[in-house]
């Protein structure tokens, strides 16, 4: 799939924090098929047994992207998680890039419904989950004359040009 554009990232996000130490500092593509993704490698300060990454760090990537997702289609909307299912079907390497992607399967005036998946680099799914979301206008959290929430400040390079996902099952 190609990649249209990159999402910028946080100073302090567990997961897209460019200025936190443990931050995977995620980069979030939105693809031409509406769609969002990430390439990340999880390290050994993600781990939970050894070589494996902690099923809360993966549940953490796959619910910031599946959030993420509302950005393609409402990037003044943000979406605070409701409900998270989790299913992890192989473990989740470290020190290894993995791909996720996400999309949403439902969007309305008050909330949303996303579903993402994570896979090794060769297209085998380690982990899947749905969420769902209240949706939350920009303005009413950082304020009305307030366009950029200087927290999302990072504008990061379109250094990616296509990633290779299975199709999508809705």
């Amino acid at each position: 799939m190609k990649v249209i554009r990159v999402q910028n990232n946080s100073k302090n996000c567990m997961i897209c924090g460019m200025e936190n130490p443990f931050s995977l500092k995620a980069p979030f593509y939105i693809l031409d098929d509406g769609s969002v993704a990430s390439i990340v490698t999880f390290k050994s300060i993600h781990q939970s047994y050894p070589d494996r990454t902690h099923g809360g760090m993966v549940s953490a990537l796959l619910d910031e992207l599946m959030g993420r997702a509302l950005w393609v289609v409402e990037p003044e909307m943000f979406g605070v998680t409701t409900t998270l299912n989790i299913t992890y079907r192989k473990p989740t390497p470290l020190d290894t890039p993995v791909k996720a992607r996400a999309y949403l399967t439902f969007n309305s005036s008050r909330g949303m419904v996303a579903k993402g998946q994570v896979f090794d680099m060769v297209g085998n799914l380690l982990v899947e989950g749905s969420a769902k979301y209240f949706k939350i206008p920009f303005n009413r959290l950082f304020g009305e004359n307030t366009t950029q929430h200087e927290e999302m400040c990072y504008e990061m390079p379109l250094d990616i040009k296509e990633i290779d996902f299975p199709k999508i099952e809705k």
